[in-house]
């Protein structure tokens, strides 16, 4: 008796998709100020892949819906958005201390539809993350100075 597709077995092997873990970007660079926000974002893309399961051709859509940022000081947020460079500030944090290196990073979660051997597509209902890769950012603290003209 041959095997049977079922929506378990897709669903296993959907996740052994790896979905693409974002890279953070962080402005302004490299280094960022204590009690100034700092903006993050990230550029997510949809991903498609085809997979064989039991001589049925799966073919697999995941999009980024929502965005864990995890701040590197303790703090994280969830945002529906990746946010966008400056002059956006879409997602930003506001570092309350200085660090040598706190390294932020954004995990991303992916809404998973699919379809089999061309026919309609349906729901995973269930979804996927990938942890995203930390970056280095150094948080100093600027003081004023009064300068003669």
């Amino acid at each position: 008796m041959p095997e049977q597709l079922t929506q378990g077995r897709i669903l296993r092997a959907v996740r052994e998709i790896e979905m693409p873990a974002l890279d953070i970007q962080v402005q302004p660079g490299e280094r960022t100020l204590v009690n100034i926000p700092t903006i993050l974002y990230t550029q997510p893309r949809a991903v498609t892949r085809t997979v064989d399961l039991l001589g049925h051709e799966i073919t697999v859509e995941a999009t980024a819906t929502s965005f864990t940022w995890h701040h590197g000081d303790g703090s994280s947020q969830v945002t529906t958005r990746p946010g966008r460079p400056y002059p956006a500030k879409d997602v930003t944090h506001t570092y309350d201390a200085t660090a040598e290196s706190v390294r932020p990073r954004v995990d991303t979660t992916y809404t998973v539809r699919y379809r089999v051997d061309d026919g309609d597509w349906s729901d995973l209902g269930d979804t996927l993350t990938a942890t995203g890769t930390p970056t280095a950012l150094e948080v100093r603290q600027a003081a004023p100075v009064l300068t003669r003209r």
